[in-house]
């Protein structure tokens, strides 16, 4: 069946040939328009497929012509438009809800005395590269911090409540567009500028959120990426407001935050602190009614809790910290551009959770450094990086499924068993 698919896959390819020329960004491209095919279809349905592809293709054409500042975004606007009506596609019929949640796995543990020594160390390094760090290394540090808070929030809702995003990058961007809109339209201060930006973000989150929760699965995913492109669209076409491809430019901190190392030390804190409140939240009754909703629904409305209102608090929560780190990303770059609203964006970060490991707290954390980390070293090391960093990370989702933190985990758990036997 795949190898199937795989054939009909290139016979489209070659079909397309004379029509446009090939791209770098192709790839991404078809991928998800044929997502937003099969999805406003309904998964399982050829003639759904059949039926959305060729409303897809009349969009595009008369887009074009009538609409042609809207053309790229009709796909995702008429995608958001069939699944908030029928959350699952045209002619899809319900899914399973079984099929639709991740695998329940055991509940969280309290790090041990090891961990939390590991971890102490591992702060204290941090804590202290900027008495020997260069800018440079401050600079990807200060990154790798951003990052961290942009897995960890995606990993709230994904992990706990089984809420996959493939638009994560709608909340990151809002954030940083929340703040430099205020900055140049209002003058607004750094400080007001870090409230706005989640502030902004978590409002986005609570108002999507109504309507992402009403679908499942890959239905729930792909209304993300739809919200995601057309706050992307907007930001490219609201030139008067966003600024275009020029973006926003000129977002510095104050004087006392602009230099290498104070704007690294402040990241580290608010990363720190965002971080930890993650993790205590995972391990209050929040996340353990947050998980009962992922993997039993029902008994957890019969216990007396509200499924809906709890996974609807994870999600805008999720948004609020990925708007901080849009916030603390514009500040460092001095600028904001359309791309921090791109699907890229969002599927750095999916990585990042995948290959830290889904069902470990750790997991984001550790994905956000290795991710980042290996993608600086190649980019600085060959000229074909992005071959490499796509081997790099087919070879750890084939050598640690679980994640590089959730691989750990588990080997220390065996040790520990074989210990404790």
């Amino acid at each position: 069946m795949f190898a199937l698919g795989a054939f009909l896959a290139g016979l489209a390819g070659a079909l397309q040939i004379p029509r446009e020329s090939i791209t770098l960004q192709m790839d991404l491209a078809v991928i998800v328009e044929a997502f937003v095919v099969v999805v406003v279809g309904g998964l399982g349905s050829i003639a759904g497929a059949f039926l959305a592809s060729l409303l897809i293709g009349l969009l595009h054409a008369f887009g074009v012509l009538w609409l042609p500042k809207s053309a790229l975004v009709l796909a995702f606007v008429a995608m958001a438009l069939v699944l908030i009506v029928r959350p699952f596609g045209l002619l899809g019929r319900a899914e399973v809800t079984a099929h639709s949640r991740p695998p329940p796995h055991p509940p969280y543990q309290p790090a041990g005395a090891t961990l939390k020594a590991f971890a102490a160390l591992v702060l204290a390094v941090a804590a202290s590269a900027p008495l020997w760090a260069s800018d440079y290394a401050l600079l990807i540090l200060t990154e790798m911090a951003v990052l961290a808070i942009v897995a960890a929030s995606l990993h709230f809702f994904m992990s706990h409540g089984g809420i996959t995003s493939f638009g994560h990058a709608a909340f990151f961007g809002l954030g940083a567009y929340g703040a430099a809109l205020a900055a140049k339209f209002a003058a607004a201060p750094f400080a007001l500028g870090l409230l706005l930006g989640p502030l902004a973000a978590a409002v986005a989150a609570l108002a999507s959120g109504w309507f992402v929760l009403r679908a499942q699965g890959v239905y729930a995913a792909m209304l993300t990426l739809a919200f995601a492109q057309i706050l992307w669209s907007v930001a490219i076409q609201w030139v008067a407001v966003t600024g275009g491809d020029n973006g926003i430019l000129g977002l510095w901190p104050p004087p006392a935050l602009s230099g290498r190392r104070a704007y690294y030390g402040l990241t580290l804190l608010l990363a720190v602190a965002s971080l930890w409140l993650a993790r205590r939240a995972a391990m209050a009754p929040f996340g353990f009614a947050l998980r009962a909703a992922r993997d039993a629904p029902d008994r957890a409305e019969a216990s007396g809790i509200d499924a809906g209102r709890v996974l609807w608090a994870a999600f805008a929560a999720g948004g609020l910290f990925a708007g901080l780190a849009g916030v603390l990303n514009a500040y460092q770059k001095g600028s904001v551009f359309p791309n921090s609203l791109a699907i890229a964006q969002s599927l750095d970060a999916l990585v990042m959770v995948l290959a830290g490991g889904l069902q470990t707290l750790s997991g984001p954390i550790v994905g956000a450094i290795a991710y980042h980390g290996l993608a600086v070293e190649l980019t600085r090391a060959s000229e074909h990086w992005r071959l490499v960093l796509g081997g790099a990370i087919v070879a750890l989702a084939i050598v640690f499924p679980q994640g590089i933190a959730g691989f750990i985990r588990g080997r220390f758990e065996t040790r520990r068993g074989a210990d404790a036997r």
